[in-house]
């Protein structure tokens, strides 16, 4: 797991650089940056007009450049990146059609009335009437009013008559649907269009107009002197001070969807003469966006990516003062990352990376809800108030600091281009996938095709549903010690099925040639015997297998009361630990002079081809002790704890 983080996080550091470069060749072909200041004199009415599409300014009666000119610069400063962006969106919003179509009262309510943070424009048709918009009116003002988040949608009389005469809705009209209250999860109320002209652009302007009401607006200095020191509930605050009639409806859109959590209020500064008050509490200019927290102000702007529109303002009151939904898709977003990069760290069969992608997916997101249920209800308790504020209070210091405007610019630029995201992760996940393959080269299951990884699957699954407890065991395990191994006792021989096991331990157990000692003259008589009946060579040779016993072997017996055969075997070519014989239980021959002999977790020996064949044959314990051939005996078993057999 912490490679994936850590493997994520490299990811990330390479989107920033990738950005920064991005940037550099920008600059280098067009000699501006996305932060540069643009003067609207420059630019042609359409464009201005689009400028103050994307705000949510009407201009409808403005015939003339310079007003439209005046409009833009009362509103807010221009950059590139903001023009960009809006140029970007008018090509892509034209010919989308969002609109939902709703199938009955139930539906209505679902989606509109029970909606508390939104905002709702629904075109009502009347049963056996026409629209009071046609289609192609209809879908400009759909596209005009989805991006400020506002959602559209048609109700047909036609499927639920009942509902529109409880209603009212004898004609064709519009309905616009607004929060009541500026709790968080508040009521909802419903606006009926009365006006007699029905051009796209007095319609939002009566939409504009209803939701801008909800936006506390400050016309006095005094006024705006109170409310600057008074102690609220609501610590953090958004100003807009400018010389506007009302605020842009990106700004009141933003109004709706932080509800509860930041206090939206207007300046109208159109008529003021005295600027003192304004010098003092710190704005220099109108217009201008600022941010009143506990921790001072933050001008809105001055920073990379910090445009005057709905998304731009939309991720950085989101970053600074976030609420548990934010943090749970953030959150949700990284562990998903992280369980991909499996896809690419997973070495062998096509098949195996998906099936162990798929569990990583299950596993990751199972652990992530599961984390966060008690979470939830910590945040509940009254005692964690204060370290919920101090949370939110570190996250401001940071979320205010250059670098967190350049992630957010990041997050932004990405966020618009998917494809581009996507193929950095892929070209970043093929670059660990090559170094993996580097890295483990030497290990042979890389190279499994697909049938062959099934089969294992398979053999591994059946071997689970026949024997759970076997299957879990590897010849190398570290819970030697479990104590269910009475359990697993009694699967063996009879009393059971025999567990279905891979045989791919049989290649790791120790295998050598059995030889003779060759006499060396004098020195042969140098190796005498003990009194326990061992010979100081073997001891010399064999110290670290002193707590080897002898039990359940016949032909260690048999070796131990002859000695002549003994003294004629050459030990040192045995494994430490193994147990000294010179039969063969399994065929009753005895070792011959280089004969290949193989060895048993549990220290019998025994003919390489004899105890092969015995555990291809689907017996998978020693022919002796019935110890599993495929789990390591502990040492302490071995000396204190020795099995009959059986």
């Amino acid at each position: 797991m912490w490679w994936k983080l850590f493997f994520l996080l490299l990811y990330f550091f390479m989107l920033f650089i990738l950005a920064r470069f991005f940037e550099a060749i920008v600059w280098y072909e067009t000699g501006i940056f996305a932060t540069q200041l643009v003067d609207p004199v420059t630019l042609s009415f359409k464009k201005l007009k689009t400028i103050l599409e994307c705000r949510g300014l009407g201009y409808s009666g403005l015939a003339e450049k310079r007003d439209v000119r005046e409009l833009v610069e009362n509103s807010g400063e221009l950059m590139q990146g903001e023009l960009y962006s809006a140029l970007k969106n008018e090509k892509e919003q034209s010919g989308s059609d969002s609109s939902t179509t709703f199938s009955g009262e139930m539906h209505f309510y679902e989606l509109v009335e029970d909606t508390k943070d939104g905002i709702w424009l629904v075109q009502v048709i009347a049963q056996d009437r026409n629209p009071l918009l046609s289609t192609a009116n209809w879908g400009k003002m759909v596209q005009k009013v989805s991006q400020f988040g506002i959602r559209t949608g048609t109700f047909n009389c036609s499927s639920d008559s009942r509902y529109c005469h409880k209603r009212g809705w004898m004609k064709s009209t519009l309905i616009m649907s607004v929060p009541q209250t500026y709790a968080s999860k508040g009521k909802v109320m419903l606006k009926e269009y009365n006006g007699r002209r029905i051009e796209t652009e007095h319609i939002f302007k009566w939409m504009t107009s209803h939701v801008a009401s909800r936006i506390k607006t400050i016309r006095l200095s005094e006024q705006l002197m109170d409310d600057w020191y008074q102690m609220d509930k609501q610590p953090v605050k958004m100003f807009l001070f400018a010389r506007l009639l009302q605020p842009p409806a990106f700004f009141s859109a933003l109004s709706i969807k932080f509800t509860g959590r930041i206090e939206f209020i207007f300046v109208d500064v159109r008529n003021w003469d005295n600027t003192t008050c304004l010098e003092e509490i710190g704005v220099q200019q109108t217009p201008s966006y600022i941010l009143k927290t506990p921790e001072g102000i933050y001008r809105y702007g001055n920073s990379t990516g910090e445009f005057i529109s709905l998304h731009a303002m939309d991720a950085f009151l989101r970053s600074v003062q976030p609420e548990v939904n934010d943090l749970f898709i953030l959150s949700l977003v990284m562990v998903n990352l992280m369980a991909w990069m499996d896809l690419f760290i997973t070495q062998g069969a096509t098949i195996k990376r998906f099936v162990v992608l798929i569990s990583t997916l299950g596993t990751y997101n199972s652990l992530l809800i599961i984390s966060w249920l008690p979470i939830l209800g910590f945040l509940q308790l009254p005692y964690l108030d204060n370290f919920y504020e101090y949370s939110l209070k570190l996250l401001r210091y940071a979320d205010t600091t250059t670098i967190a405007s350049w992630v957010r610019a990041d997050w932004t630029f990405y966020s618009s281009h998917p494809a581009l995201f996507l193929s950095t992760y892929l070209a970043h996940g093929l670059l660990i996938d090559y170094f993996e393959k580097k890295r483990r080269c030497s290990n042979e299951d890389q190279n499994a095709n697909n049938l062959e990884w099934l089969s294992s699957l398979w053999d591994w699954y059946t071997s689970y549903l026949v024997h759970p407890i076997a299957s879990f065991q590897n010849f190398e395990s570290d819970w030697d010690d479990d104590p269910n191994f009475l359990l697993e006792r009694l699967a063996f021989p009879d009393l059971w099925l025999h567990p279905l096991v891979p045989t791919d331990y049989i290649k790791n157990l120790p295998t050598w040639k059995f030889r003779l000692a060759q006499p060396e003259g004098p020195n042969r008589q140098t190796a005498t015997t003990n009194p326990n009946g061992d010979s100081s060579g073997e001891q010399e040779a064999h110290h670290c297998s002193s707590e080897v016993l002898d039990y359940g072997c016949p032909a260690a017996a048999q070796s131990e009361e002859s000695g002549g055969e003994e003294a004629d075997t050459d030990w040192s070519q045995w494994p430490c630990g193994m147990l000294h014989c010179t039969e063969c239980v399994v065929c009753l021959e005895n070792f011959e002079t280089d004969c290949l002999v193989m060895g048993l977790p549990c220290s019998h020996v025994f003919h390489q081809q004899c105890i092969v064949v015995w555990l291809a044959g689907g017996r998978h314990c020693c022919p002796v002790c019935r110890w599993p051939s495929y789990k390591k005996r502990p040492a302490r078993l071995r000396a204190t704890q020795p099995l009959e057999p059986e």
